[in-house]
Formats: C-alpha cells, structure tokens, sequence
C-alpha cells in the first residue's frame, strides 16, 4: 500500500478554523514502523500514527475580550489582540470607518508585505485572497492565525502593521522558502483591499465544491504536518461540510465518486489527527464512516485497530488487523503491529490469570492437600477393614472349636 496521503476525520463536531498549504512527507508510524505518509495529495500516504497519545490539543485563540470593535482605532497606536503581547497590530492609514469590516466566512483580499524585526524583507504578496476565519491562507499557511485575528479587526482600506511572536509565523523550525530562520518574529504590513460574500456552496458546480474541499484538506495536512492538530481537525471538518452540503447542481455519477474520494481521505485524515489528540472515540467514529463508504480501506482498517489497541480491546483489534493483513498480505507496517498486539494479548491474559489464581487462593496447593487427606483416609480404612476382618476369622475359628467340644 503506498501511504502517501490521509490525515483525516469527522468526528468530535470540530469548531471550523481551517489550514492550508500542501502537506510535506512523513512516515505513518511516528516511531518508525512504516506506513508511508502525508504527501501532497495525502490519501495514499497516511500521517504517522504510532504516538498516537501525544500530540497536544491546541486552542483556537480569539481576540482579547476587551478590544473595542465599535470604534476605529487610533492612528499609531498599537493594540494588543490577544492580550499576552504576542500578537500586536498598529494602525498605519485609516480605513473606511468600523462599518466596513470583514466578518468571518467573507472572502478577503489583502496586500501583504512580510519582514523580518530587522526590517529585512522576506517576501511581498500584492493580492493574497483567503477565506476570513477559515485559517487556509493559501499562500501563507504558516501566517494563518495571525492574519485571521488581525484582518476580522481591520477597516476596508486600512493598512496596518503587525507583529507577530514566532509562535503565529514560522515558529521554532523557520522556512527555507521564504527564508525565515528558526523562533523568528515577523512584521506584517497589511492592507485591506477587498471583502466579499463566500460563494453559496448550493449552486457550486460539482467541480467546484470537489477544488475547495481538496483545498480546505490540504490546508488540515499542513496543520497535521506542523503539529497543529487541532486546526487541523477543524481543516477537515470544513472540508467535510463542504463534500456533505446540499446542492442544487446535476452532479454526475463520475463527480459523485469523486467527492466521495474526498471525503473519504477527510475522514482518514482526521482519524488520524484525533489519535495524536488522544481523541480516541472520535477517531473511532472517523474510521467507521469510512469503513461504511469502503469496508476494505486498509488505512481505516488499520487506524481502527490501532485505536481498539489504545483502549485495550487486544482482541477486537487484532481481529480487525488480520482483516487488514488479509487484504495487503505483504504490508510490513501491519505485520508488525499484528505481532505486537498479539504479544500484549498474551501478557494480558496471563495477568487476567495470575489475578484470578491471586483471588481463588493456590489451586495446585489445595490440590496437593486433598491428596494427602485422601490418602490418609484411604489407609484409615484399609487398616480398619483388616481388624474387622481378622476379628471376624478368629470369631469362626473359636465357634468351630465350641461345636466340636459339644459334639
């Protein structure tokens, strides 16, 4: 099986805070045991999944309660979104007044000019277009959040400067393309061009609802590459309403299959999200929805019974491992994980044994006791037999004698 591909889910009613940019390659099992993984198109490689415990749930941030957003703010002043000083926006030209903010869910334009806190220019975007709230910035995934919260507070016309601490841009592994190097704070000079209403996803054309839910999953896999697996949830839980919206177009049978393709590498793609999240019943219900579409998805199969494992259901899950096996025979990954399964099962069952021994007392010692006792016995009664008998011998013998002493 080439894993190159799914990250994927559907459960957990994830709030919708989107990623986006393509996926780079990883290995399915964190630690080495090999399924491949997330590459562009992630559904042929699935993302690691052997930590599945570890990965950290990551909060969706809002701006600082206290931020006024009836008013316009004042000219060089800055403004602390988030209240911790790690993401601050001063307003450099005044906008068109309060009334003509974006809100989330439009589409934005901006003119985008990123920096270093030098003043060393990394790269210019003169119309950078995303969806407002949905974290999937195209071209600048990694800017996602930061331009999220700052754009939803800026004025049509307004421009802007940010900074941003290296956790909302590039944060401890920097960029080789743009060139940013590793905790690197960024300046953003930002200028709101444009806010549009977000297209009815009723009257898209099949081949367009097909583009943005791909677009919305490759954005989860850049999240999921980055370790953010929260958004990256959200990433696919987007994609998701998308494949599963209403539509009011013809849609072939062709696009039809092709949509449930996507949907489908959504779904595996989040189960494996909501594993490193430690979500497990979630990520359980990801890979039914998808065994439900496709019974024999050796990724679901496989993903599923790594989840069983995690919550010790040894059986079910190894059960459910050599279904997988028995379709891909030759596929390392699962023979490995098959055997040490079937190792843990046994170590299970025989502390499930030693418990009950524990419990019930020493069988083989209560045993060996009764034998004794029986034995014991056994003799008791042969000796008394004996005397029984010889008293009896002697009492006939001594009748004998008194008859012929008459006689």
């Amino acid at each position: 099986m080439t894993d190159k591909e799914e990250v994927t889910g559907a459960g957990d009613n994830p709030e919708m805070v989107l990623s986006g940019k393509k996926s780079g390659k990883a290995s399915l099992l964190d630690s080495g045991e090999d399924f491949e993984m997330l590459d562009d198109d992630i559904d042929d490689d699935p993302p690691p999944l052997e930590d599945a415990g570890g990965g950290k749930k990551t909060k969706t941030e809002e701006p600082a309660e206290d931020q006024d957003t009836g008013t316009s703010a004042p000219l060089d002043e800055w403004m602390d979104i988030l209240g911790n000083g790690q993401l601050k926006k001063k307003v450099l030209q005044a906008g068109n007044g309060p009334d003509s903010r974006p809100t989330k869910g439009q589409n934005v334009v901006i003119h985008l000019k990123t920096s270093l806190a030098d003043g060393t220019l990394i790269e210019e975007q003169p119309e950078l277009s995303f969806t407002l709230g949905d974290g999937d910035v195209i071209q600048s995934v990694v800017l996602s959040q930061a331009l999220d919260l700052t754009v939803q507070l800026m004025e049509m016309r307004e421009k802007a400067l940010v900074q941003a601490n290296a956790k909302y841009a590039y944060g401890a592994l920097g960029s080789l393309a743009p060139e940013v190097p590793p905790n690197a704070e960024l300046a953003l000079e930002v200028q709101l061009l444009d806010a549009t209403e977000a297209p009815d996803l009723e009257l898209l054309s099949p081949k367009e609802r097909i583009a943005l839910a791909g677009q919305k999953r490759e954005r989860g896999n850049v999240y999921y590459q980055r370790a953010d697996y929260a958004f990256a949830v959200n990433s696919y839980g987007i994609a998701l309403q998308i494949t599963e919206s209403s539509s009011k177009v013809d849609i072939s049978p062709e696009e039809e299959e092709e949509l449930m393709d996507v949907k489908v590498k959504c779904l595996n793609n989040m189960a494996a999200a909501q594993l490193k999240l430690d979500h497990y019943e979630a990520a359980l219900r990801s890979c039914v929805s998808v065994l439900a579409h496709q019974p024999d998805n050796i990724k679901a199969l496989f993903r599923k019974g790594k989840v069983l494992a995690l919550q010790g259901e040894y059986a079910e899950a190894i059960k459910i491992l050599k279904r997988a096996l028995k379709l891909e025979p030759s596929n390392k990954t699962i023979h490995a994980e098959l055997s040490k399964l079937v190792k843990k099962h046994s170590e299970q069952k025989g502390a499930e044994q030693a418990m009950y021994k524990k419990m019930l007392g020493n069988p083989a010692s209560g045993s060996s006791g009764m034998q004794k006792h029986q034995a014991k016995s056994s003799w008791v009664v042969s000796w008394k037999w004996l005397f029984g008998a010889t008293a009896v011998a002697i009492g006939g013998v001594a009748l004998s004698v008194v008859i012929a002493a008459r006689n």
